[in-house]
């Protein structure tokens, strides 16, 4: 067995190994599991260091000594005399990952007794290899405008260290390009697979008359670039910026109802990529594109176009690769479709009506036409001219019409209704090509030369209570007029020009008779307004015409007497609502009511649901007293009718009393505790105990608890609080008998002031003879469990122990 100290060695060269093995040995004596008897092992080191023990083989008689064989490589062997295996050079993981011998133990004579056993050392990678580009500088090309994130070069680097560990796991960057313009970079990199492309901002401002070349300064990091001891290696990239050719046409013009056979070729667009697949899309969807796309670019028309179905169409014109993705930006294509004058004018009405006053003057009226050709253009320019007028009296040429914007005017012959109450004229209504005639019908009307007459001067009057509804109609009116009727000239409308300044009358006329109707509009009252003296006139729509002027026959008198109805009380307010605190004395004021009669009568005052007798009222001012002492933790919100009376009506309104609390209730338990210790004790017994308040929140939402001041009380029981309202009691030694304790217990609430109850609990001390710990009710006992810190200072420990024993010889 190897012994730490040993120097029984032929050599100095083999001496000064041994004590480098003594030393690593007698070092890695505390690891565990460090020695053992000769088996089939296996075994992970890390690459690189110097001499390193891996392990020590015990031996049993007749056995000697040991052999190693196998894939040593001058680096790894075992001290013959002691079986230990180790380590005399450095392993290299990228040289070789595995290491297979053969381990057997020997006896004097050299013969095997053990074994040949495998051993198999499996190297660990360390992280010893920096990445290599393998390029050392890189150029592309990129086109203007190209798409964000669409690769147009790959960088590719290698590491020598494990592929399957971090060592090998790249990451790729953009340290810096220069120049750099702007504040965002124009390039990116996917940092994994090392594909470079424009960046958003860079596809927007890349443009070879500003810059065509850049270099990119690329760099490529080990461990996934997730620590700073990471390798990195750089390399430059040299791009060059192209004009892109990927540009939408400017705006395509394509003159409508071509007769051209189609499709017809339009416009053409090219990509910055090879082996693309041209599509067209629309935002619109319009019922049908008339428009496509060949591959190679070529756009068509399919159709001949029709201006005023569709004026201008805009779509988009996009590539895609063989696996559906964009290729380039979309690019907007605006065709405009070109007038030709293919719409004939249309008459805006298949009959237009104007009316005439007699002694209307040049302009009455306008003829409107509309031409679906493009506007403002002599396709669209519409031109009038009458071409009859029926009848021709009193003579042919009575009207004239503008001849480009279809004023309709009289020459200068006032029309006469008695000649010739309608005319018919046609007007013919050309553009360029083609030509429409429009109906035109003219009626002479009267003009407003008669004033309503009433029938009356004086309706007199008329009696109506004042409690009458609303809309009710008190009267009819009559008035005629002498123009023609059913014009605005004949028309009556009837006003209240005096008498009714609140406008508590409305009048409605009859269109067919010109009756009116006189209704309530507004309710009445008595005590307000008792007479209506009302001065009614009537008057037409349309002004009179000069020299005419309204007088009294237009006017009418009409008196209103509005009787009493007796009304009940009424109150200034429907609900009256007051806080008070509930310890307010008793015959204190707690509000004034009020309400009034209409009719001036005297108004009582008494109360409704009452049902505590709490309040009290004055009968004849109002005022509502407090009759008894009131208490919130009874009723909070106290409601109540007040009624108002006269001597034959009465009514009502609500009272409501939100009373407020004080702290007027001393803390108490919970519920009625019986509690049960087994005796004797055996050690962290305690009851929970609960405090309530029928006060507020406010008052009692902290107790304090504590047991009554007294000696023996004190020396025996604490209490420690658990929370707001509970607390848990507990005795304070062992000494109790079998019997039924009382213990005084001191509650306070947190109110201003506080109040204080005592309260006695019974507490009963008996002998558990069952075994089913029946006396153990409501009671809880604490368990002891070490801490965390307890618990691992009691594990280091017992390492310590095994650690300074295993090895000791």
């Amino acid at each position: 067995m190897f012994v730490c100290g040993d120097s029984e060695h032929p050599s100095a060269a083999f001496l000064h190994l041994f004590l480098s093995l003594s030393q690593a040995m007698c070092q890695n004596l505390g690891d565990l599991h460090v020695t053992g008897p000769l088996k089939d092992m296996n075994f992970s080191v890390p690459e690189g260091g110097a001499v390193r023990f891996i392990y020590q083989f015990t031996s049993e008689p007749p056995a000697m000594s040991f052999r190693a064989t196998g894939e040593k490589d001058g680096i790894i062997d075992i001290v013959p005399k002691t079986g230990v295996l180790y380590l005399n050079g450095s392993l290299d993981w990228e040289t070789k990952a595995v290491h297979r011998l053969q381990v057997e133990s020997l006896d004097e004579e050299g013969n095997t007794v053990k074994g040949p056993y495998a051993v198999t050392i499996y190297v660990e990678d360390i992280n010893d290899n920096p990445p290599e580009f393998d390029q050392t500088k890189y150029t592309g090309v990129v086109r203007q405008n190209s798409r964000p994130g669409k690769p147009f070069m790959y960088v590719h680097a290698t590491d020598r260290d494990d592929p399957t560990t971090l060592h090998a796991q790249l990451v790729y960057s953009i340290l810096h390009h220069f120049p750099n313009p702007y504040s965002e970079m124009l390039f990116q990199i996917n940092n994994v697979t090392g594909a470079i492309s424009p960046s958003r901002t860079g596809s927007y401002y890349l443009d070879p008359q500003k810059q065509d070349t850049f270099t990119l300064v690329v760099t490529v990091k080990d461990m996934a670039g997730t620590t700073t001891n990471a390798f990195t290696s750089s390399t430059d990239v040299i791009i060059t910026v192209k004009e892109s050719l990927w540009k939408a046409p400017s705006t395509i013009h394509i003159q409508e109802n071509s007769t051209q056979a189609h499709p017809v070729n339009i416009s053409q667009v090219h990509s910055n990529e090879q082996d693309v697949i041209y599509d067209i899309f629309e935002k619109e969807k319009l019922p049908r594109l008339p428009f496509s796309i060949d591959q190679s670019g070529v756009i068509y028309v399919t159709e001949p176009l029709d201006r005023e179905e569709e004026d201008t169409y805009n779509f988009f014109v996009v590539t895609k690769d063989n696996k559906g993705e964009l290729v380039d930006k979309p690019l907007k294509i605006h065709v405009v479709v070109e007038d030709i004058n293919d719409s004939p004018p249309v008459c805006q009405q298949a009959l237009t009506v104007i009316e005439v006053q007699e002694n209307e003057g040049s302009n009455i009226g306008t003829i409107l036409a509309t031409d679906r050709d493009e506007e403002d253009t002599l396709n669209s320019r519409l031109q009038f001219k009458i071409e009859s007028q029926v009848p021709n009296v009193p003579a042919s040429n009575l009207f004239l019409i503008q001849q480009d914007t279809g004023i309709l005017q009289l020459t200068g012959h006032s029309l006469n209704k008695r000649i010739a109450p309608n005319y018919s004229l046609k007007v013919l209504v050309t553009d360029a090509v083609f030509q429409t005639i429009c109906d035109v019908q003219i009626h002479v009307i009267d003009i407003n030369d008669q004033i309503p007459i009433f029938e009356k001067s004086d309706y007199h009057n008329v009696t109506v209570a004042e409690d009458l509804p609303v809309g009710t109609v008190i009267l009819e009116i009559q008035a005629t007029d002498g123009d023609e009727p059913g014009t605005g000239s004949s028309y009556i409308i009837y006003q209240m020009k005096e008498g009714d300044p609140k406008n508590t009358f409305i009048i409605e006329t009859d269109s067919e008779t010109n009756r009116g109707f006189v209704r309530i509009h507004k309710a009445l009252d008595f005590e307000t307004v008792p007479v209506y003296n009302l001065v009614i006139n009537a008057t037409n729509p349309e002004p009179l015409v000069a020299g005419v002027q309204y007088n009294s026959s237009s006017l009418t008198l009409f008196k209103v007497f509005v009787t009493d109805v007796d009304e009940p009380p009424v109150f200034h307010e429907t609900i009256y609502k007051q806080e008070v605190s509930e310890d307010i004395p008793v015959n204190t004021l707690v509000m004034t009511v009020e309400a009034y009669d209409p009719e001036g009568d005297t108004v009582r005052y008494s109360l409704e649901g009452d049902v505590r007798k709490w309040l009290r009222i004055d009968s004849t001012t109002g005022q509502v007293y407090t009759a008894s002492t009131l208490d919130r933790e009874q009723k909070a919100t106290y409601t109540v009718n007040v009624v108002a009376s006269e001597l034959t009506q009465k009514s009502k309104a609500t009272l409501i009393l939100q009373l407020l609390d004080v702290n007027d209730n001393p803390p108490q338990l919970g519920m009625d505790y019986t509690l049960f210790f087994c005796h004797p004790l055996s050690g962290g017994e305690r009851a929970l105990i609960q405090a309530t308040d029928a006060d507020e929140q406010h008052y009692y939402s902290t107790f304090t608890f504590s047991v009554a001041d007294d000696t023996n009380t004190r020396s025996s029981w604490e209490i420690s609080k658990v929370n707001a309202t509970h607390a848990y009691l507990s005795p304070k030694h062992a000494n109790f008998e079998e019997k039924v304790y009382n213990i005084p217990v001191i509650i306070n609430d947190n109110g201003k002031p506080p109040l204080e109850g005592k309260v006695n609990l019974e507490v009963t001390f008996m002998n558990n003879q069952t075994g089913e710990k029946s006396c153990f009710i409501e009671v809880e006992r604490q368990h002891f469990w070490p801490t965390a810190g307890q618990a691992i200072g009691l594990l280091i420990g017992i390492l310590l122990i095994i650690g300074m024993s295993i090895f000791l010889i």
